[in-house]
């Protein structure tokens, strides 16, 4: 329908509005403005739809954006709101009151990985110290440091427990130390890598970043040898925060490399569409499979290729059944894999029967391409950045765009990105990988130090559960 023509009358239009209307608009004292941001109902609406209605019948040459104007100031309604409104009436031809739920981010989507990454660092300084961490002393650590943001203590433990932290409680103290998974992650990553070393395979670290067309810095990162991760991070180099500081368009960057420097020709760089704040939002299974197939003939025969758990690099070969599927989807999940029904069975021994053969078929896309490229997959445990060097790579990267960046255009940034990649040299590489080694000798050591505190006296464990009122005694 044209601006011209007149809007055919709806059911949801009531004659009470339009008399509403017209006395509003007969008022000589001043509109009401709505609060910016306040909630625009279906009442309001049904009343600019009216309004609207009315005026165009009066002036049917108007236009759009005058019209949209004069209703904004006689309602007292944003002028976006009854633009949208309007619109939407014109292509769906009811008036719809918006969602009143807000989808308000949680405390773990306002806290970045890095950020997650150091809160676990602090708690793994004080059993190097051999102090026991408790949330008292968290709360002050994170409080001391000016680079982490203030954290709430009831979200602090929300935080913790997605970490995989809880309360070991031995004899009248109380320690903050890991769950089971995450050590047993941990200590088997460290393991099979150190394994892989010693027998002489090449390892490769990839990653993803992201680049913003409006990346600048005021410090330069110039150290020849590195203190930790987090240095680097704070220097302004951080590798991929949720909450950007750069403005404008935004890279996608993906790449691979090991001591002997970044692989050649095994950069991906894209423009984002999304532009959402978590830079994954952009990278599908799709996308990553395609690079990584391509990226596989480029690495060194019997090598290793070291990832993080991200979504689309665990994209399963085979969906293993979970509580969420159907009971006949799982009869014929486990028909397909030679397991015999008997009927009747409830879902719950299903699953059991599911459990005891999921190690048989629970295996990821990718891995089974880089097994036929005589190739493995070894991942990261969960916040373990400091365990990836390319991510003290893509801090020199990201250094090189900040400094030299001042165009703020995409071409240019893209420009200098690959030049930043080029300065970062084989020996620049071996020293970022040497720095991860005594990471992650720190890192098994500190499971030694929690398990003694463990086995001196009788423990039990106590769930965080994100109520304060539930604490241990500090």
């Amino acid at each position: 329908m044209s601006d011209n023509e007149t809007m055919s009358t709806n059911t949801s239009v009531t004659p009470a509005v339009d008399n509403l209307q017209n006395q509003q608009v007969s008022l000589s004292s001043p509109v009401k403005k709505n609060r910016c941001g306040a909630f625009v109902g279906s009442k309001q609406r049904t009343l600019v739809i009216n309004m609207y209605k009315a005026k165009i019948q009066k002036q049917p040459d108007a236009k759009f954006n005058n019209l949209m104007k004069i209703i904004s100031e006689e309602s007292g309604i944003g002028y976006t709101t009854v633009c949208k409104t309007v619109r939407n009436y014109k292509n769906n031809k009811e008036v719809k009151s918006p969602n009143k739920t807000k989808n308000r981010p949680t405390i773990n989507d306002k806290v970045d990985d890095f950020e997650k990454n150091a809160i676990r660092q602090k708690i793994h300084g004080f059993w190097i110290k051999n102090e026991i961490p408790t949330l008292k002393k968290i709360v002050q650590a994170i409080s001391d440091d000016m680079e982490l943001p203030t954290i709430p203590r009831t979200s602090l433990q929300r935080i913790l427990k997605e970490l995989g932290f809880e309360y070991t409680k031995r004899n009248r103290n109380s320690a903050l130390t890991e769950r089971g998974d995450i050590v047993v992650w941990r200590q088997k990553y460290i393991l099979d890598i150190r394994r892989y070393r010693n027998e002489g395979r090449t390892i490769y670290f990839l990653d993803e970043t992201w680049v913003n067309a409006g990346e600048t810095c005021n410090k330069v990162w110039m150290d020849k040898t590195i203190k930790s991760h987090r240095d680097a991070f704070l220097k302004g180099l951080s590798t991929g925060p949720k909450n950007p500081t750069g403005k404008g368009k935004r890279l996608i960057v993906v790449h691979i490399g090991s001591a002997e420097g970044f692989v050649e020709g095994g950069l991906l760089c894209f423009e984002s569409k999304k532009n959402t704040a978590d830079y994954h939002d952009e990278m599908n299974g799709d996308t990553f499979y395609d690079w990584f197939c391509g990226i596989l003939p480029k690495l060194k025969d019997n090598s290793v290729i070291v990832m993080d758990n991200a979504s689309y690099h665990s994209v399963k070969l085979d969906p293993i059944p979970t509580n969420a599927w159907k009971k006949d989807k799982i009869v014929l999940w486990l028909s397909s894999k030679g397991c015999s029904i008997e009927t009747p069975m409830v879902k719950h021994l299903m699953l059991d029967k599911v459990k005891e053969i999921r190690h048989l078929h629970d295996k990821y896309v990718i891995d089974e391409e880089a097994s036929k490229s005589n190739k493995i997959v070894l991942r990261l445990p969960p916040y373990h950045c400091e365990l990836n060097p390319i991510e003290l790579a893509w801090a020199a990267v990201k250094n090189h765009v900040k400094y030299n960046n001042t165009t703020f255009k995409l071409n240019d940034v893209q420009k200098l990105l690959v030049d930043g990649v080029n300065l970062v040299t084989p020996d620049m590489w071996a020293n970022f990988v040497r720095h991860t080694i005594k990471e992650e000798d720190k890192l098994f050591n500190i499971d030694f130090i929690t398990e003694e505190f463990e086995e001196e006296g009788t423990s039990h464990v106590l769930t965080i559960t994100g109520d304060t009122s539930s604490d241990c005694s500090d």
